[in-house]
C-alpha cells in the first residue's frame, strides 16, 4: 500500500486539546490486536450531522499522529469488520457551500484497542490517515470498525486543516446496536462488548446527537457510514 510521510506533526502539543451517508470521540489511556476477516459492506449509509450547523469541537486526545500519511485505505493489515468512511466538509457560515482542498485526517485504536505511534505499538502507524477533500467536500477512507478501551466509549477521532490552519478537531460516535453486532465475533470477541455507553461518556454526553453515526451494512459484509463536519471558514 502507499503511503506518503510529509515531515512529522507537531501534535503532541494538542494532545488534550482537542461527520453522504456521513460519520464523529478520547478520553483515558488505551491499553494489541488479533484478526478477522473483512469483505465488501452493502448498503449505503445515513447522514450524520447533516444539518448546516457547526460540528461540535472535542478534545484531540489520545493519541494524534506524529507524522502525514495521505492515504484513503489506513488499515496496513489491521484486521476487522470493514468500514468504509465517508467525511464531508462544509462551510456553516456559507451556507453549507463544500470546503475544497481540506486535509481530513483520521485516527483510531484497532481491534485490540491500541492507537499506533505511541506504547507498544510505537514503530507502528497503522490506522491513521489523511485525504484532501474534492470539490464537493468529500473523502473516503477505508479502515476497520473501530475497537475500543477503558473509560471511552468507541469513537474515531477527525482533524480538519484549511491552509495549513486547524479548523475543527471533533469525534464520531457509534450507535451500541452496532456495537453489539460486531464485538461479539472475529478478532473483537476476545475483548467483549465496550461496558461504556455513549451517553455515559464525557465526551459525547453534551453533543451526542451532532457526532452518532448511523452505518449501514452488517458485521458479516462490512459497513458504511458518512458524517458532515460543519466548519466555519
Amino acid at each position: 500500500m502507499a503511503q506518503t510521510r510529509i515531515g512529522r506533526r507537531q501534535a503532541l502539543g494538542v494532545i488534550g486539546a482537542a461527520g453522504t451517508a456521513w460519520v464523529a470521540g478520547c478520553g483515558s489511556s488505551p491499553s494489541s490486536p488479533s484478526i478477522s476477516g473483512t469483505s465488501t459492506p452493502t448498503g449505503s449509509a445515513t447522514v450524520a450531522g447533516g444539518a448546516c450547523a457547526v460540528t461540535p469541537s472535542e478534545t484531540a486526545g489520545p493519541f494524534p499522529s506524529l507524522g502525514d500519511f495521505f492515504r484513503s485505505d489506513i488499515r496496513e493489515g489491521k484486521q476487522g469488520t470493514l468500514l468504509t468512511l465517508n467525511i464531508k466538509v462544509v462551510n456553516s457560515s456559507s451556507e453549507c457551500a463544500p470546503v475544497a482542498n481540506a486535509n481530513v485526517e483520521i485516527w483510531h485504536v484497532d481491534a485490540a484497542g491500541d492507537y499506533s505511534q505511541y506504547g507498544s505499538q510505537s514503530g507502528q502507524t497503522f490506522l491513521r490517515g489523511i485525504q484532501t477533500t474534492n470539490a464537493a467536500g468529500d473523502v473516503t477512507f477505508t479502515t476497520i470498525y473501530p475497537g475500543w478501551y477503558q473509560g471511552r466509549a468507541t469513537h474515531i477521532h477527525i482533524e480538519v486543516t484549511v491552509g495549513g490552519r486547524s479548523v475543527k478537531v471533533t469525534q464520531i460516535a457509534f450507535p451500541e446496536s452496532i456495537n453489539d453486532s460486531v464485538y461479539p465475533s472475529g478478532v473483537y470477541a476476545s475483548r467483549g462488548s465496550n461496558p461504556l455507553s455513549n451517553a455515559r461518556d464525557g465526551i459525547f454526553a453534551d453533543s451526542l446527537s451532532s457526532e452518532l453515526v448511523t452505518p449501514s451494512g452488517s458485521a458479516g459484509s462490512g459497513y458504511a457510514a458518512a458524517f458532515q463536519v460543519g466548519v466555519t471558514v
